[in-house]
């Protein structure tokens, strides 16, 4: 029984040995047509060497070889050891030198690699390979109507241009946004500072004061042009103080009358209790907005 399965697993190791002493070619073929004169084609071979067989040199393809159509310019070769054998890459390179009148099928060449394979040869055979080359020019133009030797032009291809305008349009959108930003930054503070003057302030707030205004409204509209002085001049003006003031305002000079005018009734307002004018709220209103413009400097 022993001997029975020796003798089995003996005839299975053969037969593993046998099935890997086997030479495997692999062929990667160039296109079969479309070639003129000049043109290179490539072939690249590959071959699984079983282990222990060695490649006769020899029989190696040598660069120059040329037929009446190709010529084998280069042979690139490489050699990649494994565990069951080596494998022999071969890179091919030909040119077509043919030159035809009409197009003509040609085959590259078979080519025969031999081993030794411990005492006997064996050889791995590269089939030949059909290519078709075609004329660089026919020898006449076919005369079927859009077959002549004029062609109209070609309309180009068009371009898609969407990714470029939406981009385009990002940055339109990024430049406005930063140059609204910067006008911002840059202008917003001194429209601020215009639009919160003293008597740009005043103005607004008495902007709406009937010509003959009740009591409580006079008084605020009163209260509000004093403010206005007070913050234009940096302290608490009165009458005493105005000329003082439109030495440091001269832009206030043209008003000086209606300014007195306007610290007499405050001070008599507030400490005297002195009767009212007729269009005292007209004339108040009137005297704010030259405040506002002498302040803006267009008085």
């Amino acid at each position: 029984m022993k001997r029975l399965l020796a003798a089995l697993l003996m005839s299975l190791a053969a037969a593993a040995v046998a099935a890997d002493a086997v030479l495997r070619v692999e062929a990667s073929e160039p296109r079969a047509f479309g070639y003129q004169v000049g043109d290179h084609l490539q072939r690249r071979v590959v071959v699984q060497v079983p282990a222990g067989w060695t490649l006769d040199e020899a029989s190696l393809p040598k660069p120059g070889g040329r037929g009446l159509a190709l010529e084998l310019r280069a042979v690139r070769e490489k050699r990649t050891p494994g565990a069951s054998g080596q494998r022999l890459e071969l890179d091919l390179d030909y040119q077509v030198f043919l030159a035809p009148a009409a197009p003509r099928t040609v085959e590259i060449a078979a080519q025969r690699l031999r081993f030794d394979a411990g005492g006997r040869v064996e050889e791995a055979l590269i089939e030949a390979w059909p290519v078709t080359i075609a004329p660089l020019v026919q020898a006449e133009a076919p005369t079927r109507r859009g077959l002549g030797e004029m062609q109209p032009d070609r309309a180009p291809l068009l371009i898609d241009t969407t990714p470029a305008r939406t981009r385009l349009v990002a940055y339109a959108i990024a430049a406005a946004l930063l140059l609204a930003g910067l006008a911002l930054a840059h202008l917003g503070p001194p429209w601020n500072a215009a639009r919160n003057r003293p008597f740009g302030v005043a103005w607004r707030r008495l902007r709406g004061l009937p010509t003959q205004p009740d009591a409580a409204r006079w008084k605020d509209a009163c209260v509000a042009l004093h403010e206005a002085l007070n913050r234009s001049a940096g302290e608490v003006l009165f009458e005493r103080g105005l000329n003082d003031f439109l030495q440091r305002q001269p832009g206030f000079a043209p008003l000086r009358e209606d300014l007195q005018r306007f610290l007499r009734m405050s001070s008599a307002q507030f400490f005297g209790g002195a009767a009212r004018e007729a269009d005292d709220g007209r004339w108040l209103l009137a005297l704010a907005r030259k405040c506002r413009d002498a302040e803006r400097g267009l008085a």
